[in-house]
């Protein structure tokens, strides 16, 4: 989340999940089933894409903090397809997709990732602001950002999807959503319970926003809430960062294990 990007001030928190809601409609476009042996894949998108949270960061990737641990290179390493490149970074938003990670896209690529939005709506700094600051402004900002993304984010991702499907016409494109961040069932320290609701119900409307603008374009939406369950944030083996001073990039975002046992079958359950 990012969606979600790094960031490396030591008083900031990185979790850089979004809110949004109703899509608006974009083109048609036919999925093409792509063979996982003779794929051309290319994993485009945010720190949920590029790994941040499982470790092993691939050097040669920079500020990005690209994962072999990654869903994306998960799927690569089980299935040997004929090409595999991960473009995807931290913090970037539907901008930086457009900008910076399209021209990996051909139409030889058979097989396109993608998790975005969420960058769009600076959920890293009301995430520091529900810690900081307390649950008013907790819901106060999450509400803010909501009536924004309503407004504003359809419109990003239909200028994404739509580059996709024209620079990778051939493609079977998987939009991937984000998980929820708390098991509100469980009772544990830190943000209220009232603010954990509000950023539940936040992340909720950003995969409805995403889930809607992704059939829309005629690509497969895959939804991670549920392989999460019970391994959400206060439950008793999390494959989620809480708050991580030792490391505020990886705060909110999945573990390896989150990666290996919610994002990678539930990608690899739709490639076909």
């Amino acid at each position: 989340m990012s969606g979600l990007g790094k960031n490396r001030s030591a008083v900031r928190l990185a979790a850089k999940l979004a809110v949004g809601a109703t899509a608006a409609a974009f083109a048609l476009v036919p999925a093409v089933s792509a063979s996982a042996s003779g794929a051309n894949y290319v994993a485009l998108g945010d720190s949920y894409s590029a790994g941040v949270g499982s470790g092993d960061y691939i050097s040669s990737s920079g500020s990005c903090d690209r994962s072999p641990n990654a869903y994306s290179a998960l799927w690569a390493a089980a299935n040997s397809p004929a090409s595999y490149t991960s473009v995807a970074c931290s913090g970037a938003t539907t901008s930086d997709v457009i900008a910076n990670q399209l021209s990996a896209l051909s139409s030889s690529t058979t097989l396109v990732s993608i998790t975005i939005g969420g960058n769009d709506e600076n959920f890293s700094g009301i995430m520091e602001d529900c810690t900081l600051d307390g649950t008013t402004t907790c819901v106060n900002e999450i509400n803010a950002a909501e009536a924004d993304a309503r407004t504003n984010l359809p419109a990003k991702l239909a200028a994404v999807y739509n580059d996709i499907a024209a620079d990778a016409p051939n493609a079977q494109v998987v939009v991937l959503g984000y998980p929820e961040f708390y098991d509100l069932s469980q009772d544990c320290i830190g943000l209220s319970q009232t603010s954990r609701t509000a950023i539940d119900g936040g992340i909720d409307v950003l995969d409805s926003v995403i889930q809607t603008a992704a059939e829309n374009a005629g690509f497969t939406y895959a939804d991670v809430r549920s392989a999460f369950s019970g391994h959400e944030i206060c439950d008793s083996d999390p494959w989620l960062h809480s708050l991580n001073f030792t490391d505020i990039s990886e705060s909110y975002h999945p573990t390896a294990d989150g990666q290996a046992n919610a994002y990678y079958p539930v990608f690899s359950s739709e490639v076909g």
